[in-house]
């Protein structure tokens, strides 16, 4: 149904979202090789230890404990063995095990990664479907737009001009941007929500008005059909099925509510923490319609890790906080990237390339609010 990210590298997508012009192209001068000796150690490893770059017992693991996370609270609400209130708070903690199934789950496999069975890749896949969000949206904008031309204005909807918020010092700078950094978080907890309730059908229609669905190797119509019904079977189950069978109006919503506003959060600021922090460049498309570096370069100059060495959250956060050897090797499972970023951050180092990253959950946050109180201040872009 889709291309794969490398060929998009060849072909690359021909429509800019905002000015209909042709995309950037990437240089393929490496001097250094970097790219090429990076794959080559990558590729030595796997082969050396006898290792398949899919998923492992440990994947699989995990997704019986997000699942867990996510299904077993609600089963808890609809068999009514416990008060009504105490459905808000069984609601909340849904809201960890569906961030874990967004993080650690979906994401895998809509890159193809999470099973060496392609058929295990769609059918997890669409476990994106199943907590409210489309997975066939995410595979545009996520895999496409954004691991393509990552941090470059106009390109990477990531870090298009939101209503409230600016996320790229090339955006458009509006006077209630120099409080974003204090009010950032609270629109963060409505991230999954607007995602589920409108983001998903605006992006479809626009896709589709654009030319991009075809493009992307997606039906149209199809697309439309699956949408409206994996989004109208989500509402059934998560909500009017528990009012249905007698829990409290008011509980159900009010715990909805709650589960979306954590997962966004959660969710929102493992992403941020990727590319909106100091350190990771943002650009502009060059007019001559080549980028100044290589695509495996750019990707260098425009990540950042955080908490390398902290594995429960490297466990929970699906890997992600190893952005750098995401980006680098989105095919590659999440369960793998510990092992390889020695070797990704030792190549680096030896091309002179950067390396960004954070040692604590903690820096890593501050570094992102520092980030968007400068977007919000500053006029001129560097």
């Amino acid at each position: 149904l889709i291309y794969s990210f490398h060929r998009l590298l060849i072909f690359p997508i021909t429509l800019n979202f905002h000015t209909m012009q042709p995309t950037v192209k990437f240089s393929r001068k490496d001097p250094e090789l970097f790219f090429q000796t990076l794959r080559e150690r990558v590729n030595q490893y796997f082969e050396q230890n006898n290792i398949s770059k899919a998923g492992n017992p440990k994947m699989y693991g995990k997704t019986a404990a997000m699942f867990a996370m996510y299904f077993v609270p609600f089963i808890i609400i609809l068999t009514q063995v416990l008060p009504d209130w105490t459905a808000i708070l069984l609601y909340f903690s849904m809201g960890i095990g569906l961030s874990g199934i967004g993080l650690a789950v979906m994401h895998d496999a809509n890159h193809g990664s999470y099973s060496e069975h392609e058929w295990m890749n769609k059918l997890m896949s669409k476990s994106m479907d199943i907590i409210g969000g489309s997975s066939f949206t995410w595979k545009v904008q996520h895999n496409f737009l954004h691991h393509t031309y990552t941090n470059i204005y106009e390109l990477d909807e990531d870090i298009d001009d939101k209503p409230f918020l600016r996320l790229s010092p090339h955006g458009e700078l509006k006077k209630h941007h120099r409080f974003q950094h204090i009010y950032a978080m609270l629109l963060y907890c409505l991230a999954t929500m607007s995602w589920i309730l409108m983001k998903d059908f605006r992006q479809m229609l626009h896709y589709h008005r654009e030319g991009l669905t075809e493009k992307c190797g997606f039906n149209p119509r199809r697309e439309t059909i699956r949408m409206v019904v994996s989004k109208s079977l989500y509402i059934l189950y998560i909500i009017v099925l528990p009012i249905a069978l007698g829990v409290a109006w008011w509980a159900v919503l009010l715990g909805f509510t709650l589960m979306h506003m954590l997962a966004g959060l959660l969710i929102t600021v493992v992403f941020q923490l990727a590319h909106v922090v100091e350190g990771p460049e943002h650009f502009m498309p060059e007019r001559t319609g080549t980028m100044e570096n290589t695509w495996a370069i750019h990707q260098l100059k425009t990540t950042a890790n955080f908490c390398r060495n902290n594995r429960l959250i490297t466990w929970f956060v699906g890997g992600l906080n190893f952005q750098i050897e995401h980006h680098l090797f989105p095919h590659v499972c999440h369960v793998h990237y510990k092992k390889i970023s020695e070797i990704v951050k030792k190549t680096a180092q030896e091309c002179n390339l950067s390396y960004f990253e954070y040692p604590t959950f903690g820096k890593a946050v501050a570094s992102h609010l520092r980030v968007l109180k400068t977007f919000g201040n500053n006029v001129a872009v560097s």
